[in-house]
């Protein structure tokens, strides 16, 4: 009786032995709660939680004035959130006077201030602007019309028209006072089912409008009439830019430079794509991201060169309390950075005046003052991962602590921190960015130390000894560059082989929240397991409460408190009451824990499936193909890969950006993995044109690939012959698709090959090039759960045109029937061919084979007059549904017993085709 009273009371007490954090959860549940629920649904969510408010009281023991203060904390922060994101929405069409559906490239004029930092890349100069009065503008009469008076972000894209506009953009500064003339455009909704949502992403931002430019002369900079708060800004810009000047001249290389610039200053604008792609394989982003480490760094340094100087514990606790924010600000102030230094803050004040030292209780202020400024917050990648991984840090190492005890101190220490971090850092990691390297324990724990002691101190002292003496500098930075060059070496070859890397598919929060609990149990039975295996003398080592954590930590986490605390006690109340009532059954709570945590790893692994049925996905790609098939027996089949054509070559090379958007590495790639392909049973090139073939190259460099199937010739251009040799540097084994022949994926899936013919083989016995690619496209038909799939890639009328005659004439009747695999002509769906072109889809070609469902792969507003009116007309003459990419985005079409379902990702709705 005595126990369950006690336990009870432990009970309540785990809510409020850290009243603050219980608070802040509170208030970012009801935060969440309001992103996730709206309306009528959130009203009733908040009622019921109201209602058994007082039943969750009851039941834990919790006093009553607790739990209204819990109710509180969840209902503000659910009020915060509600209130923002009602207000948050665009004046514009108010000012102009029209509705949001019209004022899509209307002329417009605004005036109003640059306010960021101008990115000149190739031929686009982009900034962010507040708009401070914006008319509709009449060119033919130089006419002003609906004048009007509002305070808004928008995004600006100018597109500039020749090389000398790029040095017209760069001298335009934040604070400018501007005039500008262009059209609105609306963000981009997500054009696949789970793919980044720009326009999403800018509501966070509170940007609703992307402001169209054309060259230089359509901004105007103004004479301020008054200062403004972006001068400040300004300042902190020209601060940064001379900085990463000095850090140019101290180190000799492009290269080299731009990865110290974003390691010491935060700018990564002018880091290497490839670098940066590496060590986001191996997970080592954070180490190019400002974070906790540097405000770490930074902090440590300066509370030493204070002690050097002679100057008081107290009197540098405020000194370097007052720099931080500087600090902040000088590194671009993202989420993550902001985090540390305000937790560095309170940290150092905390230790000036005794107080408040528990760093769950800083990490739950700071952030609660960053959700109370900015709910949005809530939503940022860097904001989760930088305050998961801190808070895992302190809850998870007490219980790591014990196993590294016996090792040397500095090695102890930082092998325990880098599991730690792994070990909490790994569910967010694999949410987001859907895959993990084997090898990133290694790489954190090598890499992270070098750089954090060595290379980042001795940037920072290049680049201030630059503004002294050059080569003194010089001098400074060549070790630097040296370790630099050795670490680029380290991760090139950790990243030469992808079967360390592992694909995991989006899971839910659930399953974070299920692996964050299994985890927590395992390594606490095991540490139980541990001191009771130990002798009593060294109970007292393992057990303790209290550990210094060293200045160093995996991820952008806890590396502040080695300046400022002494933290990380075991979370009281469960973990007690838990040890009273399970400590004679360790072996079995730990064998539980170990067997539920690798369940848990299992689930999260798999990938989604259903069973019987089929799924036929046509990727939004813009102008282009990618359909990636899952048959009832979960293979994976790629069916073109889509293709960003590139236009900045000769005359025209100024335009080309640093980093542009590729099809392939941007979309589909992220697309596979979020969808849990860990491997592709095959590829399917319909022909070698790059809209269909470019995306490949990136799709064979990240996922396992078991065979192509191809055309059977060449094209003359040298990407595609890059992709086939890496598909023969892989094994890939490679086919050429030719009528007649059949492919089984499994028992329940047939693919039977239409076209082309077999070609003749060249007497020297290579692959015959064929510079017009689209008459030799692959055509085929997928069976599938009772339905007919035809893809016809990019045929024109000509080949449409064979291949009807060969399975039209007489004397192969039979045999063409069993070509298509029924009795049938008519097909269930079509990919229309060739984007919708007019040299495809005859009307022979329609009345042969019937299709109930058309689907086309088109990009938006393109150049070529993609569909064609009369191929429409013509698809409505025979009553086929009609889908196009280019309004709905992703189509995905699921095939189950011969019945069919239909969805597109910009109007989510389930359609019955029979």
């Amino acid at each position: 009786m005595f126990l369950r009273m006690e336990g009870d009371c432990i009970q309540a007490q785990l809510v409020f032995t850290r009243p603050i954090l219980s608070l802040t959860v509170c208030w970012i549940i009801g935060s969440a709660g309001a992103c996730l629920c709206s309306g009528r649904i959130l009203l009733l969510l908040w009622a019921g939680v109201t209602l058994i408010s007082p039943l969750i009281a009851l039941l834990m023991k919790i006093p009553i004035r607790h739990m209204v203060l819990l109710w509180i904390a969840l209902s503000s922060g659910g009020f915060h959130w509600f209130w923002h994101d009602t207000h948050n929405v665009s004046s514009i069409p108010g000012a102009l006077h029209v509705s949001s559906s019209v004022i899509e490239d209307m002329p417009v004029q605004a005036a109003g201030f640059i306010a960021s930092e101008v990115e000149i890349d190739g031929d686009r100069a982009q900034f962010e602007m507040r708009v401070t009065s914006i008319h509709h503008f009449a060119s033919q009469s130089n006419k002003v019309e609906h004048q009007g008076s509002i305070s808004e972000q928008v995004i600006v894209h100018i597109k500039l028209a020749a090389k000398q506009e790029q040095q017209l953009a760069a001298a335009w500064q934040r604070g400018d006072a501007i005039l500008l003339r262009g059209s609105l455009k609306a963000p981009a909704k997500a054009g696949n089912f789970g793919s980044f949502d720009y326009s999403k992403y800018l509501h966070t931002q509170e940007i609703h409008w992307l402001f169209k430019g054309a060259g230089a002369a359509s901004l105007q900079r103004q004479e301020a009439s008054q200062w403004n708060r972006y001068i400040l800004f300004r300042w902190n810009d020209q601060l940064r830019g001379q900085l990463g000047q000095k850090m140019e001249s101290a180190f000799t290389s492009l290269l080299q430079a731009g990865y110290m610039k974003g390691l010491v200053l935060g700018v990564t604008d002018e880091l290497d794509p490839a670098t940066y792609n590496e060590f986001t394989q191996l997970g080592l982003t954070h180490i190019l991201a400002i974070s906790g480490m540097h405000v770490a760094v930074y902090a440590a340094t300066l509370l030493y060169l204070l002690k050097l100087l002679r100057v008081s514990r107290e009197t540098s606790l405020t000194i370097v309390m007052v720099l931080i924010p500087a600090y902040v600000l000088l590194t671009g102030a993202s989420p993550s950075v902001v985090r540390a230094g305000i937790m560095a803050m309170i940290g150092l004040f905390a230790a000036r005046r005794g107080l408040l030292k528990d760093g769950l209780n800083i990490l739950s202020i700071s952030a609660l003052l960053m959700l109370l400024w900015n709910p949005y917050y809530l939503l940022s990648v860097s904001f989760q991962l930088s305050f998961l991984v801190t808070g895992g840090l302190l809850i998870y190492m007490p219980l790591m602590k014990p196993f590294f005890a016996k090792w040397p101190l500095l090695i102890g220490g930082e092998v325990a921190i880098t599991v730690t971090a792994q070990l909490v850092s790994f569910p967010m990691t694999v949410f987001y960015f859907n895959q993990f390297s084997l090898l990133s324990f290694a790489a954190n724990f090598v890499l992270v130390p070098l750089i954090t002691y060595i290379v980042l101190p001795l940037g920072t002292v290049a680049m201030g000894m630059a503004f002294l003496w050059g080569g003194g500098a010089r001098i400074l930075a060549w070790p630097a560059e040296q370790l630099n060059d050795l670490t680029f070496w380290l991760v090139k070859w950790l990243n030469v082989d992808d079967a360390y890397v592992s694909i995991w598919p989006s899971s839910s929060i659930l399953w974070v929240l299920a692996y964050y609990t299994a985890l927590y149990s395992v390594l606490y039975w095991l540490k139980t397991w541990l001191i009771s295996r130990r002798k009593t003398g060294d109970i007292s080592v393992v057990n303790s409460t209290t550990i210094t954590l060293p200045m160093y930590t995996g991820l952008e986490a806890a590396a502040e408190w080695a300046a400022i605390l002494q933290t990380a006690h075991e979370p009281e109340g469960a973990g007690k009451f838990a040890r009273r009532q399970w400590n004679g059954y360790r072996h079995v709570a730990l064998a539980l824990s170990g067997i539920a945590w690798l369940g848990i790893l299992c689930i999260g692994y798999q990938s989604p499936s259903e069973r019987n049925t089929g799924v036929v996905q046509y990727l939004d790609v813009g102008q282009g193909d990618s359909i990636l098939i899952t048959t009832p027996g979960g293979k994976h089949i790629l069916v073109d890969g889509g293709g960003t054509m590139d236009f900045a070559t000769g005359k025209n090379a100024w335009r080309k950006r640093t980093d542009p958007y590729e099809v392939g590495a941007d979309t589909i790639v992220p697309l596979l993995k979020q969808r849990g392909v860990h491997r592709l049973d095959a590829v399917i090139l319909t022909h070698g044109d790059h809209d269909h073939a470019g995306g490949l190259q990136a799709v064979f460099d990240q996922i396992p690939v078991s065979a192509l199937f191809f055309n059977g010739t060449l094209t003359d251009k040298a990407p595609f012959r890059k992709l086939l040799n890496t598909a023969l540097d892989k094994q890939i084994k490679l086919y050429g698709a030719h009528h007649s022949m059949e492919w089984e994926p499994d028992r329940d899936t047939k693919i039977r090959f239409l076209y082309p013919f077999k070609l003749e083989e060249h007497e020297s016995g290579q692959l015959p090039v064929m510079k017009e690619q689209n008459h030799y496209s692959v055509a085929m038909i997928l069976e599938m759960e009772g339905a007919s799939f035809l893809f016809t890639g990019d045929m024109d009328d000509a080949a449409e045109s064979l291949l009807l005659s060969e399975l039209t004439r007489s004397p192969s009747r039979v045999k063409a029937q069993e070509v298509i695999g029924a009795a049938r002509k008519a097909v269930d769906v079509m990919k229309v061919a060739h984007h919708g072109s007019k040299y495809s889809t005859s009307e022979e070609w329609l009345s042969y084979w019937q299709p109930k469902v058309s689907v086309i792969s088109v990009g938006a507003s393109n150049t070529y007059g993609h569909p064609n009116k009369a191929v429409l007309e013509r698809l409505a003459e025979i009553d086929s549904a009609i889908y196009r990419t280019d309004t709905m985005g992703e189509v995905q079409i699921r095939a189950q017993q011969g019945k069919l379902s239909v969805r597109y990702q910009r109007k989510r709705e389930q359609i019955d085709t029979n």
